[in-house]
């Protein structure tokens, strides 16, 4: 059964195809993995091999294409008539003599979109440099334009059912966060809290199953506080360190990512101070978080917070998500950061998550929002505060 009504993932082709219009690209190779999924419904772990949604005006539908043995997925899983699902033989896979490309090139011939302006999307983890040349040595008449996040900008605003899973998603990073932090104990492995985190990720609540991330829960501990994007060892936790979490609830692709730091015993005075501060610059970055405000006058106000307690942070402090595979839950547009001029609209989702990493220590406390008219509303329901276990 599709996550969505036939009538959404049209209007979604409809409108990437007049997006593509004004940018004057006439057939769109779509390779990163949630734009496949959201134009599509196509959901499999098959995005190790080259694949791809194509999209033009002169189709009935789109046309998936991957390897052989993932076409029955395309069938199981997406809305698309049979004889819109191609499937390359395995001689294309991992072969020294043919490409992927090859195939796509030859159905573009015969379809007769191997012509005119063909967007491609350069900046995705999914498309290679072989794909590029092979696809530029194959398609002669052709023009390639990169057409980087044309259906990323297409999902920033979510529909009422994608924010129903997003609900979702947040009932289940609350109950993950309650299992990783009420596991975290002196003496306690790290990969043992981790594998709470993971039990509650796959099962989700009585009322909806979970599903894998698209990002690996990080937890660094000790002095690896100091930056954000460590994972998990077999070493004990301590008295005496803090650990941040940083993982994501995920409900039909869609993911709520969230954020705590959890410290054992009494915390240094630096950090109960840094708690304060990023408390409450977090809250007023989410109160200011309203349809017509920049994303970079979001930023100023958490700057604006900090500031006045002598902090300073150079990296952003958020970005919008939803939907995604590995090894990213972020949507690639904007991005809460000085430069950012994006202007918020209602229902957009965004990972506020103003982190502070020193010479050997940080923190952590972040929440995934909903733009609305009142501001930022969170998802999740855990305490917004360091978590102190005695």
């Amino acid at each position: 059964m599709l996550p969505f009504e036939l009538v959404e993932y049209r209007d979604r082709v409809k409108r990437t195809l007049e997006s593509m219009g004004q940018l004057g690209i006439e057939t769109l190779l779509v390779t990163n993995p949630a734009n496949m999924c959201w134009l599509t419904g196509y959901d499999g772990w098959s995005f190790y091999v080259h694949q791809m949604v194509i999209v033009s005006a002169a189709l009935d539908e789109p046309l998936w294409v991957g390897r052989l043995m993932d076409a029955n997925a395309a069938r199981v899983t997406t809305y698309l008539k049979p004889e819109s699902i191609y499937g390359y033989p395995d001689k294309y896979v991992q072969s020294t003599e043919r490409h992927p490309m090859n195939y796509v090139s030859d159905l573009l011939k015969e379809k007769g979109l191997a012509g005119g302006s063909v967007g491609v999307e350069m900046e995705t983890y999914y498309f290679t440099a072989a794909c590029f040349t092979t696809l530029l040595t194959d398609l002669t008449d052709a023009k390639l334009k990169d057409a980087t996040g044309l259906v990323n900008w297409q999902k920033i605003i979510k529909s009422p059912q994608e924010i129903i899973y997003e609900r979702q998603a947040a009932e289940i990073v609350d109950a993950m966060m309650t299992a990783g932090i009420n596991a975290i104990e002196p003496g306690v492995r790290q990969c043992d809290a981790v594998a709470e985190i993971y039990r509650v990720m796959a099962s989700g609540t009585p009322e909806f199953g979970g599903e894998y991330s698209s990002f690996a829960p990080m937890l660094p501990t000790g002095e690896g506080t100091s930056t954000p994007h460590l994972t998990w060892t077999d070493a004990p936790f301590k008295t005496g360190e803090a650990t941040i979490i940083e993982t994501s609830g995920v409900r039909k692709r869609y993911n709520c990512p969230m954020a705590r730091t959890v410290h054992l015993g009494k915390p240094p005075q630096k950090l109960a101070d840094t708690e304060k501060v990023v408390v409450e610059g977090l809250n007023n970055a989410i109160e200011a978080a309203k349809p017509g405000v920049t994303a970079e006058e979001v930023e100023a106000v958490w700057s604006k917070t900090i500031a006045a307690h002598g902090i300073e942070k150079e990296s952003r402090i958020g970005y919008s998500t939803g939907l995604n595979y590995p090894p990213d839950w972020g949507e690639a547009t904007l991005s809460l950061r000085p430069g950012d001029t994006t202007v918020l609209q209602e229902n957009m989702v965004i990972h506020i998550i103003p982190g502070i990493w020193m010479d050997d220590w940080g923190i952590e406390i972040s929440d995934c929002i909903l733009v609305t008219p009142n501001g930022g509303e969170a998802f999740c329901k855990y305490p917004r505060k360091l978590v102190v276990k005695d």
